[in-house]
């Protein structure tokens, strides 16, 4: 199996709205996110599924050590094998590489966060920094860009986090800033026995309008000389505030369930938004 191989097994195992953007993409841009996507995914199954702390650490460690030695064109890992060829072309850095680690890294000591100012700088290091890569492999170049991007990938983690609160709680996490949990009266306990209270609900829709207005705000940054290099960006968008709305819409049932849209409808709403301007 070839490196990218590799790679497009992993991107399309885990049937993310990410992968469905891809398509989007010219075929050497296309392998660059899928490689991208794949260390992403590597770093995170580290810590979703490694139970033992410092054996994360250690693979975590190990990841360090190889992007490094990518870095001086000795990788010997599929996916940073992958990755090699579109280091220069696409300004893909080992301190946006590393950052994610670092990321990862704070996931293995720190279970929950107590204003959204300490998770906005958790979300920077494992959604902003992929976003700002990816809108490099994509071919943004306008400075204004990187702001775009570090506003979406905080845009994406939020949902990410409203549609995740059951399963983060079964693995021991609260991703959801204590001040406001204590704000509209939602206990670590209430979460951790799943109940679905009106104050609950309440949080949600108090997290869910944080996130529209971080899309409103993204949106209304974009540079329009990068916009159409930018519409896979657009195309996930789409997807991941189509997800947002379903939960709204749903009561916010994402202590007992997983919210989430079919491929179909991730095809079609990731073309609309190609299609858009």
């Amino acid at each position: 199996m070839s490196p990218d191989e590799y790679c497009r097994r992993v991107a399309a195992q885990s049937n993310s709205s990410f992968y469905y953007s891809f398509f989007l993409l010219p075929p050497d841009r296309r392998k660059a996110i899928v490689a991208l996507y794949a260390y992403c995914r590597e770093l995170d199954d580290i810590v979703d599924i490694g139970a033992d702390i410092a054996q994360a650490q250690g693979k975590l460690d190990e990841w360090r050590h190889e992007i490094s030695a990518m870095m001086q064109g000795r990788a010997t890992h599929p996916i940073t094998r992958a990755l090699f060829p579109h280091l220069e072309t696409c300004a893909i850095t080992q301190e946006y590489l590393h950052a994610l680690i670092d990321g990862m890294q704070m996931d293995l000591c720190q279970y929950s966060y107590p204003d959204f100012t300490s998770l906005a700088r958790y979300c920077w290091h494992v959604a902003s920094v992929v976003g700002i890569l990816s809108a490099r492999i994509f071919g943004a170049i306008h400075p204004q860009s990187v702001q775009y991007a570090e506003k979406l990938g905080l845009a994406f983690q939020m949902t990410n986090i409203i549609r995740d609160v059951g399963e983060d709680a079964a693995r021991g996490r609260i991703y959801l800033p204590a001040d406001d949990m204590a704000h509209f009266g939602v206990t670590q306990d209430d979460i951790m026995n799943r109940r679905t209270t009106s104050s609950f609900k309440e949080l949600l829709r108090f997290q869910a309008k944080r996130t529209h207005a971080l899309y409103a705000e993204a949106q209304a940054i974009i540079p329009p000389t990068d916009k159409k290099k930018l519409r896979p960006a657009l195309a996930m968008t789409g997807i991941y505030h189509a997800l947002l709305h379903k939960m709204e819409r749903s009561g916010f049932p994402v202590l007992t369930q997983r919210v989430s849209l079919n491929p179909v409808k991730k095809l079609r709403l990731a073309w609309r938004a190609y299609r858009s301007d």
